[in-house]
């Protein structure tokens, strides 16, 4: 990969976020302190920060679903999405909104799923069949 994203974000407890990014989501664990811990997010660096804040701050209607904001995630190869929907559901998370496909037979058909961090930040996994269609109008 070229272009690495970067993404530090709030957590209360940092035995939690390694329980869920490294337990549930399968995320390797990087460099870390006692404030910090840096995760291989799909080869996208993440950073679970000690602090105040975690959370949703408001939800937006998109094809019928209220969708949390702010949230983050990784756009995924089909068979990928999968894996990760299932194994998601085989450790119990709870989802906001469940793996399902929106926009069917649309420009911007794609494959979504929403769930919480332990802190409470809300993350989305997506797929197109076409990745080719991710920025479609």
């Amino acid at each position: 990969m070229k272009n690495l994203f970067h993404l530090a974000f709030p957590v209360h407890d940092l035995a939690a976020a390694r329980e869920f990014y490294g337990g549930v989501l399968g995320c390797e664990e990087g460099r870390s302190s006692d404030r910090w811990v840096d995760f291989n997010l799909y080869g996208h660096q993440i950073v679970a920060h000690l602090a105040d804040g975690a959370g949703v701050a408001s939800r937006n209607e998109v094809d019928t679903d209220d969708v949390p904001v702010p949230h983050f995630g990784v756009v995924l190869p089909m068979d990928e999405w999968q894996e990760l929907a299932d194994r998601a559901k085989a450790k119990g998370v709870k989802f906001v909104i469940e793996p399902k496909v929106r926009f069917k037979g649309e420009v911007g058909e794609q494959a979504t799923m929403f769930f919480m961090d332990p802190s409470g930040n809300a993350l989305e996994f997506k797929s197109f069949a076409d990745f080719s269609r991710v920025f479609a109008r």
